[in-house]
């Protein structure tokens, strides 16, 4: 499987790094393209072919991914469009409020053709193999999607959704994860006030967070029922809650999830 990766900022980067890290994918089938030579240094020094010249890194992959900023997404796509075979390679896009009917327009040679095409959506924690992505295809059929989906979950679990959960889906999971590292230094800054060394603190928490995870992904509990465990009557975990509550914990979360729709 080549796989070719056009943008390796943090995103991109990101993405490199994780598929590097997949069993079934061989670093030597990943090519990355950057215009920033400093930064493909990184991604040769991992065993992956680099280049400067994104029509370069088109030929040859069985899929490619233009993982890029809004602004830059016409002219990356309208710039490897001649070099695209639509019959045989797939497209994935990754670039947050793009739409479907605007990628086709890009993608039009004039003869109603297009590639097999997707939207994705993943979060940085692809890097370590803990993303959660969300896939919408495009133009795709029933078997591509499967094997795309396949991909994705060797980086962590994907979703294939629809095109109009896409943005609820980037919010709750790409802007998700900067949302529950917020919560993590909140706690790591209570937890050195509360007198822990700050590496203390911060390794506590971490692990009461993955204790969380953990748990919840085992038992496939609703939180409340969880948290009922451990809220005993009159203790002290009730009460750190209230009080979390009288702040406005759950509605700020939400209030900053709708936010960023």
């Amino acid at each position: 499987m080549k796989i070719s990766i056009i943008g390796v900022g943090a995103m991109g980067g990101a993405m490199a790094e994780g598929f590097a890290k997949c069993d079934n994918i061989s670093v030597n089938d990943i090519t990355v393209a950057d215009p920033d030579k400093a930064r493909l240094q990184h991604f040769a020094s991992l065993g992956m072919n680099v280049t400067t010249d994104n029509c370069m890194a088109v030929q040859g992959a069985g899929i490619v991914m233009v993982v890029v900023k809004p602004w830059l997404a016409e002219m990356v796509i309208k710039g490897i469009k001649s070099e695209l075979n639509y019959s045989k390679q797939t497209l994935i896009v990754v670039c947050a409020g793009l739409s479907s009917e605007t990628l086709k327009q890009w993608l039009d040679k004039g003869d109603n053709s297009l590639p097999q095409t997707f939207l994705v959506i993943p979060n940085i924690a692809i890097a370590v193999m803990s993303s959660m992505t969300f896939i919408v295809p495009v133009n795709a059929t029933a078997e591509r999607t499967h094997e795309v989906a396949d991909l994705f979950n060797m980086t962590g679990m994907s979703l294939v959704t629809e095109e109009r959960l896409l943005g609820a889906g980037t919010t709750l999971a790409s802007c998700g994860i900067a949302y529950a590292m917020r919560y993590v230094r909140a706690s790591v800054e209570g937890g050195v006030e509360l007198g822990f060394k700050a590496a203390d603190a911060r390794n506590i928490v971490l692990q009461t967070v993955k204790g969380a995870v953990d748990l919840l992904l085992s038992n496939g509990n609703h939180p409340e029922a969880e948290i009922d465990k451990v809220t005993t009557p009159g203790g002290l975990t009730i009460k750190g809650l209230n009080e979390m509550e009288h702040a406005g914990f759950t509605s700020a979360v939400i209030r900053g999830l709708k936010a960023g729709m």
